[in-house]
């Protein structure tokens, strides 16, 4: 069985879609060990709860008062996941850059990003995007999983990657939930291949057309 930790800042929607493809059957062979998030109040801390995954809570707030650095925040995560063997970390809306600290230890490490290989890094890239559409800069837009090996922002090798249409009535929320809807799809694929674990293949979301580039 192979054990994930799923590191969150947010709503955790890329969690629940992970938890309910291994739930279904879909995502054989994995489990959840840990659900990593650095806010309290973060809804993906409930979901964890409620499907009786464990949690670790690590607030980078504190660090800040006492004038410590990314890498003692960084190092004092690591300790805490000593506890749990793991064979992947995804990280599905964690909003915090790795150190080397922590890249160094956990050399398997995934992230998503709404925006195709080398467009639109950073927070806004939905956003970005839809800008970008409405001045005929581009025909669409996309999904891409791709490793975090260093601490390069949305700028590891890609896993895999997936086309979303942009239309030109798409408001910029409609935009936003045709691309999550493809993230979710895509990351369960993205995780089952690096695993090389079984995936019961079911229909791409709308928009989706994934494959292997990296």
């Amino acid at each position: 069985m192979k054990q994930l930790a799923v590191f969150v800042s947010g709503n955790g929607s890329n969690l629940q879609a992970i938890i309910d493809a291994i739930e279904s059957g879909r995502l054989q062979g994995v489990r959840i060990a840990v659900v990593v998030c650095n806010h309290k109040s973060a809804y993906g801390l409930e979901r964890a709860v409620k499907h009786g995954i464990p949690t670790i809570y690590h607030p980078w707030q504190p660090y800040a008062h006492a004038g410590l650095t990314r890498e003692d925040y960084d190092r004092d995560l690591v300790a805490k996941l000593q506890a749990y063997p793991l064979d992947l970390i995804v990280l599905a809306g964690w909003m915090r850059i790795f150190s080397m600290a922590f890249l160094s230890q956990y050399r398997a490490v995934l992230n998503i990003h709404p925006a195709l290989p080398g467009t639109f890094p950073g927070t806004h890239a939905i956003q970005d995007a839809w800008e970008a559409f409405g001045r005929g800069d581009i025909q669409h837009t996309g999904v891409m999983v791709h490793w975090a090996p260093d601490e390069a922002v949305d700028a590891g090798p890609v896993v895999r990657s997936a086309i979303v249409p942009i239309y030109p009535a798409d408001t910029l929320e409609e935009l936003t939930e045709r691309v999550h809807g493809v993230e979710h799809d895509l990351y369960v694929r993205a995780i089952a291949e690096v695993l090389e674990v079984p995936l019961l293949d079911g229909a791409p979301r709308e928009g989706s057309k994934d494959g292997v580039t990296a």
